[in-house]
């Protein structure tokens, strides 16, 4: 499913938690800790050779806070690659997070239920 491919993955993975962008410290205030609907949610987590925002293992959804850094291109090879490991991916974007936190958090909810 799901663990480091190396030192320098686990590395990156841990850079990522201490540089959250806002949107993404938001998000895990909410997900942490089995607040959301009881699901164990992993923040930076590995999945193959790509590090996600989120991940909720037991639904096999990745969550993806888009703050500008993604580009399209790569977006579509990386979502290819995870959807062929049977993975769904949920893109939202940083300003939904910041001004509609709890449509964001419906909207998770009921796909982690699909």
């Amino acid at each position: 499913m799901s663990g480091f491919r190396d030192a320098t993955q686990k590395k990156l993975a841990r850079a990522l938690r201490r540089n959250m962008t806002d949107a993404e410290k938001i998000l895990w205030y909410h997900l942490r800790a089995h607040r959301f609907v009881g699901l164990s949610v992993r923040r930076q987590a590995p999945v193959g050779p790509y590090i996600v925002d989120f991940l909720i293992p037991s639904c096999r959804l990745i969550l993806e806070a888009d703050g500008g850094h993604h580009t399209p291109a790569r977006d579509t090879t990386r979502d290819a690659y995870l959807a062929a490991l049977g993975y769904r991916t949920l893109r939202l974007s940083n300003d939904d997070i910041h001004r509609n936190l709890s449509g964001v958090l419906t909207r998770i909810a009921e796909e982690a239920q699909r």
